[in-house]
């Protein structure tokens, strides 16, 4: 099901609420997870992580922001995506599930792009701060500014087009970076702050789990690693893995045992009463 005029899809626990199985407790308890695509991903992508949580009972929204929003509007400082973040939230409340435990899981700086205005939507306006988010999945970010590692994201994204029009729009995006990113930073850093220095100086709220790999090539494991450190000092509990040699968000294919069982385990700490095999539980 889609809702508020989004690309989304909103997945309802199986059978309902009703037949959702003791160890879920009641209605309001049950959590809610909202996964964050990243820039090009298919919904039918996001659906293998949704299934993780899905048969845990929980209600999963799933959503992708356009890839030209987070590569050509968010590069520019037009803030697009804040209206899709809005309606991201108000979904909760058109499904009455505002007042169960929330869960976010972010893949990649194109989701990171959209959590921010989440974030900002928590922090400023009423109808939103009484929401009870108890935890965070980042997988493969979030990333600094980095150019190589965007051409080759976008290039990713634009692998099924016209090969004159990938290059053109690639070129076109990296004289855009050069010239927002470097040229004119230092005037535009104070227009709009970048997505990574607003999760920096974000302050502790809730449990953060990062996944990544020092093997991805668009998103450097230092940035990650760095933004771990600083987390820590806002005083957040903080946990990171590192898959060695699986690539940008790849690390369910790569390792879907763990995977899960990292998902499953860390929103059972954050939620309390999620049922978790213990074969299931990383070591």
């Amino acid at each position: 099901m889609g809702g508020r005029g989004l690309d989304c899809t909103v997945e309802l626990p199986p059978g309902g609420w009703l037949d959702s199985g003791p160890e879920m407790g009641n209605k309001s308890n049950q959590p809610v997870v909202i996964l964050l695509g990243w820039a090009g991903c298919l919904d039918k992508h996001l659906a293998k992580y949704s299934a993780i949580y899905h048969q845990k009972g929980c209600t999963v929204i799933r959503y992708t922001a356009p890839w030209r929003m987070t590569f050509f509007a968010e590069s520019l400082g037009i803030r697009s995506l804040q209206g899709p973040a809005r309606k991201l939230l108000e979904l909760l409340f058109d499904y009455k599930i505002e007042k169960n435990p929330l869960l976010f899981h972010v893949f990649s700086n194109g989701g990171v792009m959209l959590y921010r205005y989440i974030l900002e939507l928590l922090h400023t306006h009423r109808q939103f701060s009484s929401l009870k988010v108890v935890g965070t999945i980042f997988d493969s970010a979030p990333g600094r500014r980095n150019v190589m590692g965007s051409l080759r994201a976008l290039a990713a994204v634009l692998a099924s087009m016209n090969v004159l029009l990938k290059y053109c729009l690639l070129l076109v995006f990296a004289i855009l970076v050069v010239v927002m990113r470097i040229l004119l930073y230092p005037v535009t850093r104070f227009v709009h702050e970048s997505h990574y220095d607003a999760l920096l100086r974000e302050p502790p709220r809730w449990p953060e789990l990062y996944l990544y790999s020092k093997a991805d090539r668009i998103i450097l494991a230092s940035d990650i690693e760095h933004m771990t450190e600083v987390r820590r000092q806002h005083n957040v509990a903080v946990r990171a893995v590192d898959f060695s040699d699986s690539a940008h968000v790849s690390h369910l294919r790569a390792y879907p045992s763990y995977y899960i069982s990292l998902c499953t385990s860390f929103m059972h700490d954050c939620v309390g009463y999620v049922s978790v095999s213990p074969s299931q539980r990383p070591a």
